[in-house]
């Protein structure tokens, strides 16, 4: 039997029939969810790349005109030449910020990749799924994997029981009175 031909009789919601699961539907989702997550990440991961690439060249570029410029008498051109090379650099500084947080953001979709393609697992599998230590691995698994203090504390207050909401303002207002960039 072809694999398309045996995706065809696979219970589903569409076409349910006395194999159907909402489990299985739940894995779907989520594997769903893991694919469309990935795909963005490498689409955004190229696209980065390429920006990384255009700045490099353009750093050394202003490098290049600032060492020229500095050679050249002073007088007014010169210092044109300076003051525009100085505000490339800064705005250079800026990109190399906004890199960074690209750089957090994929770190926390590839998080969440591997967390719900985890509990997909987890789900998955009937001799696991009602084990409340499996369930309790998987949330420490999930909880280490984590590279920031204020991450483990919103998975810890979640687990907790506080809403979504409730963690976000909290997450914001942490955000709020941090001045830094986390680098990990």
């Amino acid at each position: 039997m072809s694999d398309q031909h045996a995706l065809q009789q696979k219970s589903s919601a569409i076409q349910p029939d006395l194999d159907w699961s909402q489990i299985q539907e739940t894995v779907m989702m989520l594997n769903l969810a893991v694919a469309q997550i990935d795909r963005a990440m490498n689409e955004g991961g190229d696209s980065v790349s390429a920006l990384t690439n255009s700045f490099t060249s353009m750093a050394g570029s202003a490098s290049v005109i600032a060492e020229a410029g500095a050679g050249l008498p002073d007088n007014e051109a010169k210092t044109a030449i300076m003051n525009n090379s100085h505000a490339i650099s800064a705005q250079m500084q800026s990109a190399i910020v906004a890199f960074q947080f690209y750089d957090k953001l994929s770190q926390r979709l590839n998080h969440v990749c591997n967390s719900l393609g985890s509990l997909s697992e987890l789900i998955g599998d009937a001799n696991r799924l009602f084990s409340p230590y499996e369930w309790r691995g998987l949330q420490q698994k999930i909880r280490s994997k984590y590279p920031t203090e204020a991450d483990k504390r919103m998975f810890d207050a979640l687990l907790a029981g506080a809403s979504v909401e409730e963690v976000l303002n909290a997450s914001e207002t942490e955000s709020e009175q941090e001045d830094d960039i986390e680098l990990f």
